[in-house]
């Protein structure tokens, strides 16, 4: 019997399996960091102990912390969820030695398969087809690029124990083989412990196809159906789908046999995920595919198989760590209607996807639907969102009877997303599906970075949110208390020198808002003007001038705007921590919109050619210059991370090399000076 589990992660997956252990009524224990203290994860489980610093090292990744927690609060079973420790062998083998049941594979299966180079020798004697690629002992630079001259150009480098996008890189040509390998190498051994790669042939039109399976003690192996995880940033994958989309039946029963087949040569026990990737056409028809990899663990997207089953994939793992059988044969699971998960990240997609931290000081989520809308979410309003973990805040899930359906009905789930503080993809989801392609089922991992120029042309404000802006701020000032949350004003009726109304003595009112995204760093970036006509009533803005009034629609900042014969309904928030930076919503798209202040135009202008700022809030892994250097445009400076993504920083012209601020292991924010430049010497 297994009366208690200690759940050895944090976030959404932590509250995800709490729920099943509620329902199964099963006693959860949670585990957090000082930068969790106050977290949803902690808050919902049964009891919660402390295992060390925000650093992933000191606390999610510390073994010994983790398994003197199990044990003092008398748990019988650990879960480790995805990420940190879950595909970890030494972990696994530590519950053991503990006395604990893992509630994943034996620690055997989880080290053949996390090693992707012996995954793929075992592939290859069970005949399940692998990509072409290099995957020896050998590891010096001079025979992994020999290898690399074999197999031929664009190839892809994989750390061997990667996983989560992570230790990737995609080599187009020769000479760029070495820095690319170096950063992998460098990626690979901070995240993992462990700097061996691979490499393999890169197939630039292909999809991402896995197949869910489940393994038990008494030697039954199933399949739960496939996904599609073709749409990916940064090599990881940003929007999964069940079933996968133009698979006929016979490549459905190909690929899903194969997974079986791969799965039924190791002695596995729970749930694991056989990744293939197949080449495809532009019309988005499957051709051959090819084994890839094998998560030994539960994964971010079981949701899609969860809603097209009707199963909970974490009660089967719990069941079989019990010792129970599988609890179906084959012929007894079914995939019914169609079903599409969303992940929702704490990123800036506008700069590169960019990690994006900060309060979240107000947040909304669709209503949960049973077996229709479906949200996995591990933060609440009033959450600090840190540069310490996954960039991942909440996946939505929707399920449909057809594929169309379920796309409309996740568009309209979005629609209920804010999370205004801190930056997030929502607005990038709800444009990328609506690309024709995507609709279409015309999908390969390269689909966001061909039609990157389309999804960012959205992105400028349009007339509707313009309109509640001005709306927003207007209506704050006029009334004394805001009618945008976060904002506070002065206010007396007996003083009308405290009224902000923009009054003025034999003057027309005409107001202007001068608008600048936020996301826009560059001082350059065009700004956008608004002018509000009082004496008329008139709202000029993007070369339109019409009627303009509003009403208050609610105190979470709804405004129901009337613009000509134009009429909006949306929402305005501001940020309290962040004076002149309000966040609008509309129901087609959301911007975040900073008021200039032309007082304050002029600062910092000094340095501003002379320095060279953070991108991000980080951890410096390595500076690479030394003061009095002599760089050249484009030389690695520094190397930052965050939210396990690692960032170089280049040189951004010719210069020499002032002062450095910051060592390794300095914690940095964004738009932190890293460094100042001097003008390089004279040619003579």
């Amino acid at each position: 019997m297994i009366s208690k589990i200690l759940i050895a992660n944090r976030g959404e997956i932590a509250c995800r399996i709490i729920q099943t252990c509620r329902r199964m009524g099963i006693r959860s224990v949670a585990v957090y960091s000082d930068a969790d203290q106050h977290a949803m994860h902690v808050a919902m489980a049964d009891e919660a102990v402390r295992v060390g610093g925000p650093l992933p090292a000191e606390s999610y990744l510390a073994i010994d912390a983790l398994i003197k927690a199990a044990q003092a609060t008398g748990a019988q079973a650990v879960h480790p969820g995805y990420g940190f420790l879950s595909e970890n062998t030494a972990f696994a083998d530590a519950c053991r030695r503990a006395g604990l049941i893992f509630i994943g594979p034996p620690p055997a299966a989880i080290e053949l398969m996390g090693s992707k180079s012996a995954a793929k020798l075992l592939m290859d004697r069970m005949g399940v087809p692998t990509v072409p690629g290099y995957s020896g002992e050998d590891q010096s630079a001079d025979k992994l690029k020999s290898e690399a001259v074999r197999i031929g150009f664009p190839v892809m480098i994989k750390a061997v124990a990667g996983g989560g996008g992570r230790g990737i890189r995609i080599v187009e040509q020769a000479d760029a083989f070495e820095s690319a390998l170096q950063s992998c190498q460098r990626e690979a051994k901070a995240g993992f412990a462990d700097d061996r790669v691979l490499i393999e042939r890169y197939l630039p039109m292909a999809r991402h196809i896995e197949v869910q399976v489940f393994a038990d003690a008494h030697g039954n192996v199933v399949h739960l159906f496939e996904r599609d995880c073709s749409t990916q940033r940064r090599h990881q994958k940003l929007i999964e789908e069940s079933p996968a989309p133009g698979l006929s039946a016979e490549q459905r029963k190909a690929i899903c046999d194969a997974a079986v087949r791969a799965v039924s040569g190791i002695d596995y026990r729970g749930a694991g995920t056989v990744e293939f990737i197949a080449q495809t056409d532009a019309q988005g028809r499957v051709g051959e595919f090819y084994f890839m990899e094998m998560n030994t663990r539960l994964q971010v997207e079981h949701p899609v198989t969860e809603m097209v089953t009707g199963l909970d994939l974490v009660e089967w793992q719990i069941r079989i760590a019990r010792g129970e059988p599988i609890p179906l044969a084959q012929s007894e699971i079914t995939s019914r209607g169609h079903a599409i998960e969303v992940r929702i990240c704490a990123e800036d997609a506008a700069r590169d996807f960019l990690p994006a931290t900060g309060k979240i000081n107000y947040l909304r989520l669709p209503l949960s639907v049973p077996g229709h809308v479906r949200v996995d979410t591990g933060v609440q309003q009033g959450d600090e969102i840190t540069l310490f973990y996954d960039s991942m805040l909440t996946k939505l899930i929707c399920w449909a009877p057809d594929r169309n359906a379920a796309i409309a009905r996740l568009q309209m789930s979005l629609q209920h997303c804010v999370f205004a503080g801190v930056g997030s993809n929502v607005g990038l989801h709800r444009r990328m599906l609506g690309l024709d392609d995507f609709i279409a089922g015309r999908l390969f991992t390269g689909l966001m970075a061909r039609h990157w120029q389309a999804l960012q042309s959205q992105d400028a404000p349009d007339v509707p949110a313009l309109c509640l802006a001005v709306a927003g701020l207007l209506s704050s000032e006029q009334s004394g208390r805001s009618s945008v949350p976060g904002v506070v004003l002065p206010h007396s009726e007996r003083d009308p020198w405290a009224l902000h109304d923009g009054w003025r003595l034999f003057e027309p009112v005409v107001r202007s808002f001068d608008f600048l995204l936020s996301s826009e760093k560059s001082p350059a970036a065009e700004r956008i003007v608004a002018q509000f006509d009082q004496s008329s009533s008139t709202l000029r803005v993007l070369q339109q001038q019409e009627r303009f009034r509003w009403t208050r629609l609610d105190d979470e900042g709804s405004l129901l705007v009337h613009f000509g014969e134009i009429t909006i309904k949306g929402q305005v928030r501001a940020d309290p921590e962040q004076p002149g930076l309000i966040h609008v919503r509309t129901v087609e798209a959301e911007f975040d919109l900073r008021l200039v202040d032309l007082y304050a135009a002029g600062e910092g202008a000094e340095d501003a050619d002379a320095s060279l700022r953070a991108p991000m809030p980080g951890l410096v892994l390595s500076v690479m210059c030394a003061p009095g250097a002599a760089v050249k445009k484009g030389d690695p400076l520094m190397v930052l991370s965050a939210m396990k993504l690692e960032q170089t920083i280049s040189a951004p012209r010719d210069g020499v090399i002032e002062e450095i601020f910051f060592s390794a292991q300095d914690q940095v924010s964004e738009g932190a000076v890293l460094l100042k430049y001097q003008e390089p010497p004279a040619a003579h």
